[in-house]
């Protein structure tokens, strides 16, 4: 069995001090992540191979990785400077633009490292979203591997309304993961259900992020993906700005901060 807290102090210690997280103004992007283990073999995979969850298209973790044990997920949230100053707008402030961007590109550095330090320990390890056949259709919602259900399957939270991932630090933030051949210990998933986390689907007494989508994405029957994707893509309602900087399509975010899932669990 693999000592978790040498990965969890690892991780730690790579987001505080890599110089890489960090926004041109020299902000911090990410703030320390949450770490989270499934086992490979957990019955709750093959429920992702559903339509109506991520779909045929999902690759069990021991298709990626024949033998895997675990698959380690994690969750970095973005800093206060990053998420403040996104309450106004439209349009989504700059520190947001370069968040999704530069913050996924230390997301995959993160990814690296893991990796490394997961082969230190004798293990083998696989990260899919860095494999070269990890598929990802925008355009169709489709995948071969959801970061945000591997997430949840690893007890990092429950989703929302606007179908984020709603986690002891909110929703507001990055998520990634590894699966290896080493074991090491699953974390406790919640039994609450899907949508525990959100007082939407408890009592109806929130809609907040609803509220903040500029697209009208978000409806009580869940979320469009459609008109989000419209909007930041095909409107492209940043086109001038994210130029500027060479980004290959806006972002928005609205609905991940100034509500109360922003970063923790409302009520909590």
């Amino acid at each position: 069995m693999a000592d978790i807290t040498l990965i969890n102090d690892a991780i730690d210690y790579f987001v505080e001090n890599d110089p890489a997280n960090k926004l041109p103004d020299g902000m911090k992007i990410f703030e320390n992540p949450l770490l989270g283990f499934v086992d490979a073999g957990d019955p709750i995979f093959r429920e992702f191979k559903k339509e109506e969850v991520v779909g045929p298209l999902f690759n069990l973790p021991e298709e990626w990785l024949p033998g895997a044990k675990t698959v380690i997920s994690y969750f970095l949230p973005f800093s206060e400077h990053v998420r403040t100053s996104n309450y106004g707008g439209p349009p989504t402030s700059v520190e947001w633009l370069h968040a999704r961007f530069l913050g996924e590109q230390f997301n995959q550095s993160v990814r690296k490292f893991l990796l490394g330090e997961l082969e230190k320990l004798g293990g083998e390890a696989v990260v899919p979203a860095l494999e070269d056949n990890y598929f990802a259709d925008y355009d169709k919602f489709s995948s071969n591997w959801s970061e945000r259900h591997i997430a949840f399957a690893a007890g990092l939270g429950s989703f929302g309304l606007n179908r984020g991932l709603i986690t002891e630090k909110g929703l507001a933030g990055r998520f990634g993961s590894l699966i290896t051949s080493l074991y090491f210990p699953p974390s406790v998933r919640s039994e609450g259900g899907v949508f525990e986390n959100c007082p939407y689907y408890a009592d109806k007494s929130c809609s907040a992020c609803a509220k903040r989508c500029p697209s009208g994405a978000i409806r009580k029957e869940g979320k469009n993906k459609a008109a989000c994707n419209r909007y930041t893509r095909v409107e492209d309602h940043m086109h001038e700005i994210r130029l500027q900087f060479e980004y290959d399509h806006s972002v928005c975010g609205k609905c991940q901060v100034n509500v109360p899932c922003e970063d923790r669990i409302p009520g909590r």
